[in-house]
């Protein structure tokens, strides 16, 4: 391909020219179909990337949706790539980001014949902090053996790698929590006052991203740097023309975390750790760390006991109830106060010590605002609520809507936004996203998926089941399932609303397989990491899998080894959420129906992206069961199903099963 053809095309005002040169780079005879598998022109794709192409001349907002199939990735990246300057791709998981960085952006390259250049950059957590593993090298304890043969794996690892990136170390678990003690977070971090600053890891992923002409982040790093300026996007936006947003229906509830403040045990006893270890190794004879350290340890731990085991999530007006946790909390305060003053004292004498000092501060005044509102001695929109897990506990205060918030971000430099999802419309209405994201004047469109639903896919809803409030529901559904699950031969998700559904539906299938002799091999959420089972449940072939919110989506499963996808429940939000119910309150008190403009538009979403997870090609043929009756008995359910592909539909047991047995054997492997 001539050099007119690459990537560096400047079209300044030609907008015919760069849709005509993306009709012929797309095209089935395009330099495409060289440099990608079996690639044939979609019309749907390059309708897309044209729109988006406009979308980048005019430095506008656009909100698109592509089902599955479209091609959405190629028909951003395609576009982005040929007008040149910087750009953001910011994606909703790190799978997703280092598939755009691994495979599909240098596939695009490749094709373009481009010599942009790319960076991918993660947050802090992601990277090896020299200081922190020097640290705790020297004055760390290490719990188990496992973390002591970890440290030794990533001081190793520190002397050879470039990146510092902890995903290039297969021999230390990412989840493993001696991380924590080697990586560094926004509070303990010294910045160009650390001895190491010219080796950290973090500051050279920043200075490539910086120098990149693609850059790619996800949701959560893009808003952590909006919030705490922390992350380096912010010093990428100015210079950006093109910000991309994929998998952008996670933005709300992203957005909503990172514009709320909170204040977690897990952090105040990790100050606890860093200002004893410190405090004793550079300022013995300033304090009693250990009695501070002890008292604001003891503080912390006796605050969670005043609540329930469990995970609970409770807004203020129900933990004004407990006099005890207000108590313990002003108790909490004091000892956090205490420990302050004595690192106000002490952290001339320390870079880590300084930083210690400004964490205790920048918590303290947190709590004291959390409790000023609890009492009502000032006024908040936010939301102010509790949520405790096993021994931790997190004080939240959170944005009723991020949509005024997003869109100052969104002022100053003209520039394009672009959001992309399979699923971001409720019949082909966007209403709902844009509201929340601020994007009503934004333009859009809707791309269905080019897969023959119709004929590979079936909307199957059985005729007799319990109330889903019943005691007995997860055994209804269990035995409802099973027909299918024998005349698929295995290959099903079994998609669960709560993780206790979880734990009854998988306890009973593994007593029926035993029972049955059924050989299809059981795999079940928390008995091993998320990657770990999908790569079992891909090898198995006939496997089942039972999962509850992360398998809803971003699982890409093709063939046979997935032919059956059956949910358990409508995914309604639980009304008793605390922010949730702060939502539907301020609906109500403005005129609209908590239901039917929120709940049901959110569930809507979720139902949408784990019916997405049955039909992955062209090839692909499988039912998706739907338990909940309330998809037909429920007035609502009309609207439900009409925002899902074209599925043929049966209530009749005997025509699933014949639709899984018939045509099951014929689906690619």
């Amino acid at each position: 391909m001539d050099s007119e053809s690459s990537s560096q095309l400047v079209y300044s005002d030609d907008l015919k020219a760069y849709e005509e040169d993306l009709a012929r780079l797309m095209g089935p005879d395009g330099p495409f179909s060289e440099v990608v598998e079996g690639y044939n022109g979609r019309p749907m794709q390059l309708e897309m990337a044209q729109a988006i192409a406009r979308t980048i001349v005019n430095c506008e907002t656009f909100v698109a949706e592509a089902g599955t199939g479209t091609g959405k990735t190629f028909a951003y990246l395609v576009p982005a790539l040929m007008w040149g300057g910087k750009v953001i791709i910011s994606t909703g998981t790190r799978n997703l980001q280092d598939q755009l960085f691994f495979r599909d952006i240098p596939t695009v390259r490749k094709a373009l014949v481009s010599p942009v250049t790319v960076a991918l950059l993660k947050g802090r957590a992601n990277y090896v902090c020299p200081l922190h593993l020097a640290r705790t090298a020297e004055y760390g304890r290490m719990e188990t053996k496992a973390d002591t043969y970890y440290l030794r794996e990533i001081v190793k690892f520190a002397k050879r790698t470039d990146t510092g990136d902890k995903s290039d170390l297969p021999t230390v678990p990412e989840t493993a929590s001696i991380w924590n003690q080697v990586t560094s977070t926004k509070e303990n971090c010294p910045g160009t006052e650390c001895p190491h600053y010219q080796d950290c890891f973090v500051m050279k992923a920043r200075k490539a991203a910086q120098q990149a002409d693609v850059v790619v982040v996800n949701h959560h790093l893009f808003f952590a740097d909006v919030v705490l300026k922390d992350t380096g996007v912010a010093e990428l936006l100015p210079t950006a023309n093109t910000v991309i947003f994929d998998e952008a229906h996670q933005l709300p509830d992203t957005a909503t975390m990172f514009f709320g403040q909170f204040v977690a045990t897990g952090q105040m006893h990790e100050l606890c750790r860093d200002v004893q270890v410190e405090g004793l190794a550079q300022a013995r004879d300033g304090a009693d760390w250990v009695g501070l350290v002890g008292r604001l340890d003891k503080a912390t731990k006796d605050l969670r006991l005043t609540l329930p085991e469990g995970m609970n999530r409770m807004a203020v007006h129900q933990i004004a109830k407990h006099d005890a946790f207000m108590a313990a909390l002003e108790t909490f305060l004091a000892a956090l106060d205490g420990l302050g003053e004595a690192l106000s004292a002490q952290a001339e004498r320390s870079e880590v010590l300084e930083v210690c000092r400004a964490r205790a501060a920048e918590a303290g005044a947190f709590v004291r605002k959390w409790l000023a509102l609890a009492k009502g001695e000032e006024k908040t929109e936010d939301v102010l609520w509790v949520e405790t897990f096993g021994l931790s506990l997190q004080l939240h205060l959170t944005p009723l809507s991020v949509a005024d918030v997003f869109n100052k971000q969104r002022e100053g430099t003209p520039r394009a936004w672009i959001f992309t999802s399979a699923t971001l419309a409720i019949r082909q209405d966007f209403h709902y996203f844009a509201s929340r994201m601020g994007l009503l004047e934004a333009e859009s469109k809707t791309w269905p998926s080019p897969f023959n639903y119709g004929e590979n896919a079936m909307l199957y809803v059985p005729d007799k089941m319990p109330m889903p409030q019943s005691p007995y529901y997860s055994d209804a559904v269990v035995e409802a399932a099973l027909p299918l699950i024998e005349a698929s031969g295995g290959g099903a998700f079994i998609l669960c609303t709560t993780l206790r559904a979880v734990g009854q539906i998988s306890a009973r299938l593994r007593e029926i397989f035993k029972e049955k002799e059924w050989p299809f091999p059981l795999f079940v959420q928390g008995e091993s990491g998320k990657t770990d089972l999908l790569e079992r449940f891909r090898k198995s072939g006939n496997g089942v899998l039972v999962g509850s919110q992360s398998f809803w989506e971003g699982v890409d499963v093709r063939g046979k080894a997935l032919s059956l996808v059956i949910v358990d429940k409508l995914p309604f939000a639980p009304p008793d959420d605390p922010v949730l119910a702060a939502r539907i309150r301020a609906l109500e008190k403005e005129g609209g129906n908590g239901f039917m403009d929120f709940q049901l538009p959110e569930a809507i979403m979720s139902l949408k992206q784990g019916a997405g997870r049955l039909i992955r090609d062209e090839r692909d043929r499988g039912v998706l069961m739907i338990c909940d009756t309330r998809l037909i008995s429920r007035a609502y359910g009309r609207r439900i199903w009409q925002s899902l592909p074209p599925f043929s539909r049966t209530r009749d047991e005997a025509a699933a099963c014949a639709f899984l047995r018939d045509d099951g054997s014929e689906k690619a492997a």
